[in-house]
């Protein structure tokens, strides 16, 4: 529990009675919790309370959701989880465009929101993987120092992105399945269309080495061996 509760977790939701309810289930898990009620004080929190994790709605006032996510990504690869009345596969796949780590969609268990929380911390925090480093062509991904770098530039990727990038790189040359690669994102939450949307965002994070990751058909994806 010591190690959780270092963990700050800030909740951005307009909705105080759903506030409330998210605030409450992850103080009782040992959290420490900051909460914002809008677009705008969601992006001074986030600068002054430095959260491990953002809980982000995507319908706020003043500034929304994705628009506060679009902000903090250019700037940070703190872990973001959507939270939305939206369930469509429009919106989903947006938010995942614009780094996001995971969503949950209301209405929603408190208990499986603290779930996923941890999830994505767990993915995040890289402490239950040994050090490992790759270089495939002029690609190089290095989850010890959680950097990757194409050519020499570096590239942004979020926790997520970069877990499954490492996991191509690891086993280049040889092609994956979504069901191997949801393994990689964790616990059961993610579906084989968020393995998609991942890979089309890496393809796009990652410039020139984009061309890298194959599509292998009936099967999955497949990082080769380039150089250009």
């Amino acid at each position: 529990m010591s190690s959780v509760a270092q963990k700050r977790i800030l909740v951005v939701e307009d909705e105080a009675r759903i506030a409330d309810i998210l605030e409450r289930y992850l103080r009782a898990e040992g959290f420490a919790t900051e909460r914002a009620s809008n677009g705008k004080q969601a992006l001074e929190l986030w600068r002054a309370f430095q959260p491990d994790l953002i809980l982000l709605d995507l319908m706020l006032p003043e500034i929304s959701g994705l628009e506060v996510a679009r902000t903090i990504r250019a700037k940070s690869e703190v872990p973001i989880m959507m939270v939305t009345a939206k369930a469509d596969e429009v919106d989903r796949l947006v938010g995942l465009e614009l780094g996001a780590d995971d969503y949950v969609t209301k209405p929603f268990s408190p208990r499986e929101v603290v779930a996923r929380v941890r999830a994505v911390l767990r993915r995040s925090s890289g402490s239950s993987k040994p050090v490992q480093r790759w270089r495939v062509g002029p690609l190089e991904v290095d989850l010890d120092a959680f950097e990757a770098s194409c050519g020499g530039a570096p590239v942004s990727l979020s926790p997520t992105q970069l877990r499954l990038l490492a996991r191509l790189a690891a086993a280049a040359g040889r092609a994956l399945s979504r069901h191997e690669l949801l393994d990689e994102l964790g616990d059961g939450f993610v579906d084989e269309r968020t393995v998609d949307a991942h890979i089309k965002n890496l393809r796009r994070r990652l410039g020139p080495c984009g061309e890298m990751i194959e599509t292998v058909r009936g099967v999955g994806y497949r990082l080769r061996d380039s150089s250009f």
